[in-house]
């Protein structure tokens, strides 16, 4: 149950206060909100406490843990600066729904001031209508679901929820637009995981666009989230004899397809989204996924100033290569956080209502170029963005261009 009498009360005897230790006796020192409280004084803050909710076991842990490290980069950083501090309480929702829920709970007992998650698109659904009843400010770098910012049966926007990832339908009509335009393609056929929210928004925008655009369909096979073998499904495939097949999953699962489809005889063009991204990370053969087309939002194969910093900080504190999960995370936590500032501007005492409204109006105003493109948000607060088309070349992603 929440404890919002209590986190009240706690926020009122805090009001004043000149100092706290945030992170024992040796850490970052910095105020509760409070000081000035005079009409028309500015509002002295310094640290505003945010949450983090991401799945940092189980089978999305590689998503979680990559969102965690790109978000934290470039907090760490904006904390480095000096001046005001950014808190991270982080809670690990295992990419259960159920439990992000509870751990959303957690983290507003907690009195955080906005929340960066979660990660999964089933996870975030979960969350979001209780976020969006508190008015709680939100964020999320990976999870594409239509439905995370928009309630499907009503058509109401969670005018709290925004993301830093480009949408399911957005990416399944890319795809299906690709390989017509691109690959000439005539016939597909399509893999895709029915329990598992991303999987089918992909594969339903995909088939919805190809009929559209002339793409014929000439075969389905679907399979379940922990399914380890995909040899009856690829066979089936095989035989249709598509030109293209489009895999829309996760990066779990093609390090597994990949080479069942070799054994299985597949030679369609394989077609993926940002799902994709790690592959080559998780894969035994990169060589069985050659020549394959995914959509991604983040390529290493730019020379713009704060990209290449970032790679380059990024590979420094962690020890590998950022990958699309962690650039879209960095990029959620600068929107995030400059909105944060310009609430703080507006003489807003962080935790409170009106802060939490200032923080969502400036994050739907946002207009920046971050690490991933330039975002701007749209009526449904999705990311307009430039997305780009990646293909595996001998065993690496290389950049192929724009669409």
């Amino acid at each position: 149950m929440k404890k919002r009498s209590v986190v009240a009360l706690i926020l009122v005897l805090m009001i004043g206060v000149t100092l706290i230790t945030a992170c024992g006796a040796d850490g970052p020192q910095g105020t509760i909100p409070g000081g000035a409280t005079q009409p028309g004084d500015a509002l002295e803050v310094n640290e505003v406490h945010i949450g983090m909710l991401a799945p940092l076991q189980g089978p999305a842990a590689y998503f979680g843990t990559s969102v965690q490290k790109g978000a934290m980069l470039y907090i760490d950083n904006f904390n480095a600066r000096g001046g005001l501090q950014i808190r991270v309480t982080v809670r690990d929702e295992e990419g259960d729904p159920a439990r992000a829920v509870m751990m959303y709970h957690d983290l507003y007992d907690l009195g955080v001031t906005a929340i960066i998650g979660s990660v999964t698109s089933g996870p975030t659904m979960a969350v979001v209508p209780e976020a969006f009843n508190d008015g709680m400010p939100m964020i999320t770098a990976s999870s594409t679901h239509a439905g995370v910012t928009v309630n499907q049966d009503t058509g109401e926007v969670f005018t709290n929820m925004f993301r830093s990832c480009f949408i399911d339908p957005f990416q399944g009509v890319k795809m299906a637009e690709f390989a017509v335009e691109v690959l000439n393609a005539q016939t597909a056929a399509v893999l895709f995981a029915h329990d598992i929210d991303y999987s089918i928004g992909l594969r339903d925008a995909f088939v919805a666009r190809a009929d559209e655009i002339g793409l014929n369909i000439v075969h389905e096979e679907t399979f379940s989230d922990e399914a380890p073998d995909f040899t009856a499904q690829l066979t089936n495939i095989a035989a249709a004899n598509a030109d293209v097949v489009f895999i829309p999953v996760y990066n779990r699962h093609t390090a597994l397809i990949g080479p069942q489809s070799v054994a299985a005889g597949l030679t369609s063009t394989m077609l993926g989204a940002d799902g994709w991204a790690g592959t080559l990370d998780a894969i035994a053969d990169p060589s069985t996924v050659e020549g394959a087309f995914y959509l991604t939002g983040f390529t290493y194969e730019s020379e713009e100033p704060h990209i290449v910093e970032f790679i380059e900080r990024f590979l420094e504190v962690n020890g590998i290569m950022p990958n699309m999960f962690a650039a879209q995370a960095y990029d959620a936590a600068s929107i995030l956080i400059a909105a944060i500032e310009k609430a703080i501007a507006d003489g807003l005492e962080p935790g409170s209502a009106e802060f939490k409204a200032a923080t969502i109006s400036h994050m739907a105003a946002t207009d920046m170029y971050g690490v991933t493109g330039h975002i701007t948000f749209d009526e449904f607060n999705n990311p307009q963005k430039t997305a780009f088309i990646l293909q595996i070349i001998d065993g690496q992603a290389r950049f192929w261009g724009t669409f």
